[in-house]
């Protein structure tokens, strides 16, 4: 069934979407807009950002999320063109092959990934906040991930960092800011089937094989499937949930043997 002809729980909403090119961002954007909102995409990467834009209907700006200044004005273009800010989905983040292991992984590996995945999240934030707080209303969705939960013996060892430094903001900022109308929560996906990974696995199927005997479900999600939540967690649906880890992640933390 198509998202469009079921919800519209976001007609005449401001959304803010990083990485919007591509992968969750992309689909979150799509769906986002088919749910009403007017979608503002920012991406460093010119080409693939205006093609979200132009999808759906909506404003690109070419954004690189560690640089304060081209987040703030991401934010304000989005509030000078539609009026608000309503919803921010902070999701850039990188997952270089540098950032390995901790035995291997160097200190400017380890500072990169902080930097795009963890302070672009609490600089996206300290730009949202203002318009929201003026507003009286808005939902911030901040991009953690199931790492934030749970530990690998395959480590990622900035990544993960990252990720759970992802969750305690959004978690003290939700608290924060609960009582001025303002919910923030930490969307944790499970590993999402995409071109990089299905490459990835198919260069390596031991690699694949490890990780999904771990998933209940017994597949990787979709980016669609992500992004209904993040549609969800942006919508009056999801009023009552705030500071919490969303986790979507096909049962992986809830398990500990699997079906065969």
């Amino acid at each position: 069934m198509n998202a469009e002809h079921v919800c519209r729980r976001l007609v005449g909403r401001t959304a803010v979407v990083t990485g919007a090119g591509s992968g969750i961002g992309l689909a979150s954007a799509r769906r986002l807009a088919s749910e009403g909102a007017h979608v503002v995409c920012g991406d460093v990467d010119e080409e693939r950002g205006k093609a979200a834009a132009d999808e759906t209907g909506g404003l690109f700006v070419k954004t690189d999320v560690t640089d304060p200044g081209q987040v703030e004005a991401l934010f304000a273009a989005a509030h000078d063109t539609y009026g608000s800010v309503d919803v921010a989905f902070n999701n850039a983040g990188i997952s270089p092959p540098d950032d390995d292991s901790i035995l291997d992984t160097g200190l400017e590996a380890w500072k990169r990934v902080q930097e795009v995945n963890l302070t672009s999240v609490y600089l996206c934030c300290k730009a949202a906040l203002p318009y929201m707080r003026r507003q009286g209303r808005g939902s911030i969705i901040n991009t953690a991930s199931f790492v934030a939960r749970m530990g690998a013996a395959t480590s990622q060892i900035s990544y993960t960092a990252s990720k759970g430094g992802v969750l305690a903001m959004s978690r003290e900022l939700g608290v924060q800011f609960a009582r001025e109308g303002i919910r923030v929560n930490a969307l944790c996906p499970g590993p999402v089937d995409t071109p990089l990974l299905r490459e990835l696995f198919a260069k390596d199927p031991e690699r694949a094989a490890r990780r999904l005997v771990h998933i209940p479900v017994g597949r990787f999600a979709r980016a669609e499937e992500i992004a209904a939540a993040v549609a969800f967690l942006a919508s009056d649906d999801a009023s009552f949930v705030n500071a919490t880890d969303f986790l979507v992640d096909g049962g992986i933390a809830g398990a500990y043997v699997t079906p065969l």
